[in-house]
C-alpha cells in the first residue's frame, strides 16, 4: 500500500491538528508492515500497509504506555492514536522520534556489552506482569507459539529452497530444536521481533528497542533466538549466561531462528527484501555452524 504525503497531512487536519503544520518526509528504511512518515524533529507517524499490521499499531498503542516505565531503555511513546480517515483505512499512530541508529555491525563497538545490555532488557520484560496480554495469533505473526505449531510451514520451506541452502543441515538443526521440551511455564511478555533493525543504539551502546509488532506473552524462546540474529561466538555465550535461560530453551531459540529465516528465504528475494534475504542467511549460518561446532557471527 503507498500512502501519500498527502494523506497524511489529511489525517493530521482531521484527527492531530496541532501538528498538522510540521514538516512531513518520509523515512527511507521502510518496511514489509508499515509506512513511516517524520513529523518535525521530535515524533513519527507509523501507518499499516494491511489489517494484520493495523492490529499490531493497536495493541502498541493500548500496551506500550503500561509497559514503557518499566523497562530499562527505551520504547516507542505512543503520542496519540488516530482511526481511519482521508480515504487511508486503518487505525494508526503518531509516536515520538527515538534517537539512536539501527545496531548494524559497524555501530555496535562491543558485542559482548550489547549482549549484556540486550539481555537485561529481556529479563526486565519477561518480569512483568503479563495478566491479560495478548496470547500469540495473527496480530503479532504467532510469535510465541509453542516451536511445533510452525513445523509444517518450516519443513515446507526448507523443501522449497532446497539447492539454495544446505537443506539436511538445515533440518537437522529443526529437528533438534523441535526434540527440546515445550515451554512449561506461564507466558511471558515477548517483543517477537528483535533483530538489528529493531534496536537503536548511541554511542555503540543500546538506547533503545523499536516496533513491538510481535509484542505478546509466549515461550521467551521467541526472543532468545536474538543469539542467533546479532551476536558472534563469544557475544552469543555471554548473552545466554546473562540471560541463565535453560538447555530446552536455548534450543528453541535456535529453532525460531531457523524457521524465521527458511520462511522469510522462501517468500524474500534479493530484488524484493535483499537486506531480510543478507541476514536470514546470517542467521541460518550462525544456528547451523554452531551445532558442527564453527565458530559464527
Amino acid at each position: 500500500m503507498v500512502v501519500s504525503e498527502q494523506v497524511v497531512r489529511a489525517l493530521l487536519q482531521q484527527q492531530a491538528p496541532q501538528w498538522a503544520e510540521l514538516p512531513l518526509r518520509l523515512v527511507g528504511e521502510i518496511g514489509t508492515d508499515n509506512v513511516l512518515y517524520r513529523l518535525g524533529d521530535s515524533l513519527v507517524v507509523r501507518l499499516p500497509r494491511g489489517g494484520r499490521s493495523a492490529a499490531s499499531v493497536a495493541k502498541e498503542c493500548e500496551w506500550l504506555p503500561r509497559l514503557r516505565a518499566h523497562l530499562p531503555v527505551a520504547i516507542p511513546d505512543v503520542r496519540a492514536a488516530g482511526r481511519p480517515g482521508a480515504g487511508y483505512p486503518h487505525v494508526w499512530a503518531v509516536y515520538g522520534w527515538l534517537s539512536g541508529a539501527r545496531a548494524t555491525e559497524h555501530r555496535v563497538h562491543d558485542q559482548e556489552q550489547l549482549a549484556h545490555e540486550l539481555a537485561g532488557f529481556f529479563s526486565a520484560l519477561w518480569s512483568l506482569d503479563a495478566t491479560g496480554a495478548p496470547a500469540p495469533g495473527e496480530h503479532n505473526f504467532f510469535r510465541g507459539v509453542p516451536l511445533a505449531d510452525r513445523d509444517q510451514q518450516t519443513r515446507a520451506s526448507i523443501a522449497a529452497l532446497r539447492g539454495l541452502i544446505d537443506a539436511t543441515a538445515v533440518t537437522a538443526a529443526w529437528d533438534e530444536a523441535l526434540a527440546a521440551p515445550a515451554w512449561s511455564g506461564p507466558p511471558v511478555w515477548i517483543h517477537g521481533d528483535i533483530d538489528r533493525q529493531n534496536l537503536l543504539v548511541l554511542d555503540g551502546r543500546l538506547s533503545g528497542v523499536i516496533d513491538f509488532g510481535g509484542l505478546g506473552a509466549g515461550d521467551p524462546a521467541c526472543d532468545v533466538m536474538a543469539a542467533w540474529k546479532l551476536f558472534d561466538t563469544p557475544a552469543r555465550t555471554a548473552f545466554r549466561k546473562a540471560l541463565e535461560v535453560d538447555e530446552a530453551t536455548w534450543q528453541r531459540s535456535r529453532g525460531w531462528a531457523v524457521s524465521q529465516a527458511v520462511i522469510a528465504l522462501a517468500y524474500y528475494t534479493d530484488e524484493t527484501h535483499p537486506v531480510l534475504v543478507r541476514e536470514s542467511r546470517r542467521w541460518i549460518a550462525n544456528a547451523v555452524g554452531e551445532l558442527r561446532g564453527q565458530p559464527s557471527g
